[in-house]
């Protein structure tokens, strides 16, 4: 268990005041609004009231949608052959699905066509056109796609094929020639709202083309699908993209998209409310199950269904293939921590690089989201393919990992994505040039790097530890990308109790809180891998929600982080960044030598110290807590110097996962100025 950074909320106690006044929302939700900076209430939560109803911008404002809508109604009108092109994952999926049942609707002849992400990968290909041209196809729209297609665009033209681009991702410098490019990110767009996902500019796509200048009436037919693209594809949930999730979960309830409602039920969430999250964890991961693992179709045909009995079949179907994807991501995770025990010092790096042989390519994405939960730093995971590998990066905030990316991209044959994450292809023969090129960037343009933090919405009281906490922070909703589920922090709890659940799968923790007891669930977290003991004081950052048993409501908090309260994580993350630098062999001013090179009663106090435990199993930023007192680049260096005079072992893995320091019985006396690395920092070398 890691150390993670906490950002705690700056909230003012007047300014908190002064919302709760002004606008007569509850205490907590004036707090949370206050922290993020917000002070457009009415326009943060919601522009629907029961005054003006649902109301969005018009689509005309975007550039090219009245060609569009020209080029498309003339294809209609005449019987051209359309195709809807789409993308594979659950934006792509879901826009595809909700242009297709539009355009068919309207009786246009119409087919749709989404690429096998194993063999085509991401977005317009030349043999897809081919293939299309064959069906006699004379229009193709793109949904969630086309924006960087320049080349795939001219082949189009050659073929006698008409070009509809319609996409949400960065454009470049040139445009794809085309009858019409539809993307708010176009620099001549004048669209007020630019963060919608591609299934929201199919949707604004649809509007136009009813007519529908509000979107008040299009939302019902389609605001299932576009509410869940939205919140699949992690898009900022502010302004139109809210206002599509809020009326989406309506739709939702209703339940007459045959498809979502029979997810739904395989998913286990018919009991549910359906809120943001049940979208985002229960119900996106199953469709994009389909697409990462190349079969696209069959959630397509979940969402084209309009048998119940067929849908209840095809769910069934995601559901296992999400089980699979899971299995395949945990093989993933086990490999790469078994390459990390074989070559620890990968962890010294400023971003993490892995590649294997067999790694699906369409998950290692998740596995190394996992790895930046875990270690704090950016990821790069790449799948070798033969003589191509293709990579899935995510990062931390404060280094943009597409911009990293683009200043090495001459090595690559294709890249794409945001600060947040990239996907790119390169060829295996210049991989390992690739990874250095990634570090060497990163080494000259972060010599200290940053790290993924813990946000902290609100610092609670013990008062605050009821429903109605919970029922202020739900007008809040619905939660996402730029309106994340809160998360809350208690400072200062003493632990009284320690209870495991589920076989030691996860734990009920008692605590005593500002005069108060409460418990709480920390899941995934068992005995053997809980770093704290009865009575340690620590800081808690947990989500709250409710939880409704026999028509009974009672508060549940669910633990995200917990650290020893008083702990300076500045110093913390500033020392282990220290210790990295001094294993990759970087410089270090002089200062900072002598300030790190351990003196003998450094290793002795240490020594004395892990002795009383026989051995630690909870890793380095545990036992930094513990011992207080002492630089962590220094403790590091303690430890190995122990390690090279015999004093101690490192064994890594153990029950804990974290490296287990264990002494040998007997330890021959020894003096430290046989140590190597001693003499060397002392040295400057």
């Amino acid at each position: 268990m890691g150390f993670k950074k906490w950002k705690l909320p700056q909230a003012d106690p007047g300014r908190v005041e002064n919302l709760i006044n002004q606008t007569g929302i509850p205490e907590i939700a004036a707090q949370i609004l206050d922290g993020r900076g917000v002070t457009q209430v009415q326009e943060y939560i919601g522009q629907s009231d029961g005054q003006t109803g649902f109301k969005m911008h018009d689509p005309f404002l975007m550039e090219d949608m009245q060609k569009a809508v020209e080029r498309i109604g003339y294809a209609v009108e005449q019987g051209q052959q359309i195709a809807v092109y789409g993308d594979y994952d659950c934006d792509g999926i879901t826009a595809t699905a909700m242009l297709y049942t539009y355009l068919e609707d309207l009786g246009a002849r119409v087919l749709y066509y989404i690429p096998d992400r194993d063999k085509e990968g991401y977005g317009l290909n030349c043999a897809a056109l081919d293939f299309l041209k064959q069906q006699q196809v004379e229009l193709i729209i793109t949904v969630d796609n086309g924006i960087s297609a320049l080349n795939e665009a001219e082949y189009a033209a050659s073929l006698g094929i008409d070009l509809v681009i319609t996409d949400h991702h960065q454009p470049r410098p040139e445009l794809p020639k085309a009858c019409a490019v539809v993307d708010p990110h176009r620099k001549d767009c004048k669209y007020p709202f630019k963060p919608l996902c591609g299934a929201g500019i199919a949707f604004k796509l649809i509007c136009a083309m009813e007519g529908d200048l509000t979107g008040e009436e299009m939302i019902w037919h389609f605001g299932e699908l576009a509410a869940i693209a939205t919140v699949a594809d992690v898009v900022e949930l502010t302004g139109e993209n809210r206002l599509i999730v809020q009326k989406g979960l309506e739709c939702i309830s209703l339940g007459e998209q045959m498809g979502v409602r029979a997810l739904i039920e395989a998913a286990g969430l018919s009991a549910k409310k359906m809120d943001s999250t049940a979208l985002a964890f229960g119900i996106a991961p199953r469709i994009n199950a389909a697409g990462r693992l190349g079969q696209a179709d069959l959630a397509m045909e979940l969402l084209l269904s309009d048998r119940f009995s067929q849908a209840q079949e095809i769910a069934i179907e995601l559901n296992a293939l999400n089980d699979r994807r899971k299995a395949l991501v945990d093989e993933i995770y086990e490999e790469i921590n078994a390459k990390l025990t074989r070559y620890p010092e990968i962890l010294q790096n400023r971003v993490l690089i892995l590649y294997g042989e067999g790694w699906h390519h369409g998950v290692i994405g998740i596995a190394a989201a996992r790895l930046v939960e875990e270690y704090a730093k950016p990821c790069i995971l790449f799948s070798v393919e033969g003589n191509e590998s293709r990579g899935s990066a995510r990062s931390v905030e404060g280094y943009s990992i597409i911009e990293a990316i683009a200043r090495c991209g001459h090595l690559l044959v294709r890249y794409g994505g945001h600060e947040q994450a990239a996907g790119m292809t390169v060829l295996t023969e210049n991989l390992q040039a690739f990874i250095d090129a990634i570090l060497q960037d990163a080494k000259e343009n972060f010599d200290i790097m940053p790290v993924d933090q813990l946000k902290i919405d609100a610092l609670l009281t013990a008062r605050q530890l009821n429903l109605e906490t919970v029922y202020g922070m739900q007008m809040l909703e619905p939660f996402g990308c730029g309106n994340e589920l809160p998360l809350v922090a208690m400072l200062g709890c003493r632990i009284e109790g320690i209870t495991p659940l589920s076989e030691n799968k996860h734990l009920r923790l008692k605590f005593s809180y500002q005069g108060r007891t409460f418990s709480a669930i920390y899941f995934r977290m068992s005995t053997h891998t809980f770093p704290f003991y009865l009575g340690d004081v620590v800081d808690i950052a947990a989500n709250l929600d409710i939880n409704e048993y026999n028509g009974e409501k009672n508060l549940s908090i669910k633990i995200k982080d917990v650290r020893l309260h008083g702990v300076n994580q500045e110093k913390l993350i500033v020392g282990r960044q220290y210790y990295e630098k001094y294993c990759r062999l970087e410089p270090l001013e002089e200062k900072i030598r002598e300030y790190i090179c351990p003196q003998r009663e450094d290793i002795a106090r240490l020594y004395r110290f892990l002795r009383q435990y026989g051995s630690f199993p909870f890793g380095y930023d545990m036992l930094w807590c513990r011992i207080k007192g002492m630089n962590y680049c220094k403790m590091m260096i303690c430890i190995d110097v122990m390690q090279e005079l015999g004093l101690a072992a490192v064994v890594a893995g153990g029950t804990t996962g974290k490296p287990v320091l264990c002494f040998p019985e007997k330890v021959e006396k020894t003096c430290l100025e046989q140590s190597v690395i001693l003499r060397r920092l002392k040295a400057g070398e």
